[in-house]
This record gives C-alpha cells, sequence and structure tokens, in this order.
C-alpha cells in the first residue's frame, strides 16, 4: 500500500510519519510512506494524509504555492474517491471558507465555515491545548473498536462549522461543543491530532490503513 503525505511546507510532519509506520507494523501490513508533493506520485498512491499546522490563511496559501496541487488533490478525493484523511487545519481546509486572520476560501470538498472558538470573554485558554474526551454522532469507520468518552489531544484556536451535522462523527467540548472529527464517503478529517493521541489515536490511523 502506497501512503502519500502531503507536502506543502505546513510544520513538522514528522510524527506523523513515525506514527503511521507504527500502525502498519501492529497490522502486519506492508505500507511505503512517502512525503511528497509530485502529482504523479499523488495519484499513483492508495491513500493520502493532508496534515495542517498553522493558520486556515497560511495553509490554503501554501497549498497555492505549489502548481497544480489543489487541482490534484480535488481529482484524487472528489473524481476518483479515494481515501483522504485530514488532520487539524487539514480537516479545517475541507470547509468552504476559514475566517482566520482573513476570509479565505477553502477546498470546499464539505459546506461550512471555520470559525474562532468562543473563549467566552477569556475564560477559556487559546489556543485549546491538551486532552479532550470524545463523543460520538454516527457510526464512523474512523472510530471502529474506540470507546466513548476516549481521549484525544488537540492544539487549535478554531473550529470547522459543517452545514450538513450528518457528516459530523464525534465531538468534544471546550468552553462549547466543538466538532472534533467529519467523515463524507472516502474524505475524513480530525480536529485533534491522532498522531499525539498515544492509544487512542494509534487506533484511528489503524482504521484508516484498513479502510
Amino acid at each position: 500500500m502506497n501512503i502519500a503525505i502531503i507536502d506543502y511546507e505546513s510544520g513538522n510532519i514528522s510524527s506523523v510519519i513515525n506514527s503511521f509506520k507504527k500502525a502498519s507494523s501492529n497490522l502486519n501490513i506492508e505500507i511505503k510512506i512517502e512525503v511528497t508533493s509530485d502529482s504523479k506520485k499523488i495519484l499513483s498512491s492508495d491513500k493520502i494524509i493532508l496534515p495542517g499546522q498553522g493558520s486556515f490563511k497560511n495553509c490554503i496559501k501554501s497549498l497555492e504555492k505549489i502548481e497544480g496541487l489543489k487541482d490534484i488533490l480535488n481529482r484524487f478525493a472528489i473524481i476518483e474517491k479515494k481515501p483522504l484523511f485530514g488532520i487539524c487545519v487539514g480537516m479545517q481546509m475541507f470547509a468552504d471558507k476559514g475566517f482566520e486572520e482573513t476570509e479565505t476560501k477553502g477546498l470546499g470538498w464539505i459546506s461550512g465555515n471555520v470559525k474562532k472558538i468562543n473563549n467566552k470573554n477569556n475564560q477559556f485558554k487559546l489556543p485549546h491545548i491538551g486532552w479532550n474526551e470524545l463523543s460520538f454522532n454516527s457510526d464512523s469507520k474512523l472510530f471502529k473498536g474506540i470507546k466513548e468518552k476516549s481521549h484525544v489531544y488537540f492544539v487549535h484556536s478554531y473550529k470547522f462549522i459543517p452545514d450538513d451535522e450528518k457528516l459530523i462523527s464525534s465531538r468534544t467540548n471546550y468552553s462549547e461543543e466543538i466538532v472534533a472529527s467529519v467523515e463524507k464517503e472516502n474524505i475524513f478529517g480530525t480536529q485533534f491530532h491522532p498522531e499525539k493521541s498515544d492509544i487512542i489515536g494509534l487506533k484511528v490511523i489503524e482504521n484508516f490503513i484498513k479502510l
């Protein structure tokens, strides 16, 4: 199995690479992981990981700097319908628009917007950093074998608000209800970092590999 981690200068992805290698060894599945922005390598991959670190605007702008990358991702996920996994801002970019720093157009794969968490007049610190429990909304492929109220690791100040609540596979609560993950056919995303979420995160990655 070939898995491509999209390289668009979105931050340190070594922990993502290591967690996928560990998960594949746990499953005894041989995978080849390549960090790339090359069109041919992306399209020939079986699955894609879209990481994201920093602001919504900067991540989108970084994607756009690489000629043809947005079109290739669109072809992979929307036209060919191969499995794609967005992590943190990688998931937020599925939205129509983000409002971090300035209004920025997203990938438009899942209708909705990305807005700042309501910290209730500074009662809650932003960014939201730390472990929070999950509440499941649907029968998700990513969360098979994972118990309700399992804890995962978050680092973010903004939240994804999909128009269609049926696409929300889990929520968490920090100051307010926050979407923790989404799932639409072959497209999966988590607001939390599975690569930093210990055993639960590893199980999420294993489930994605097994799709």
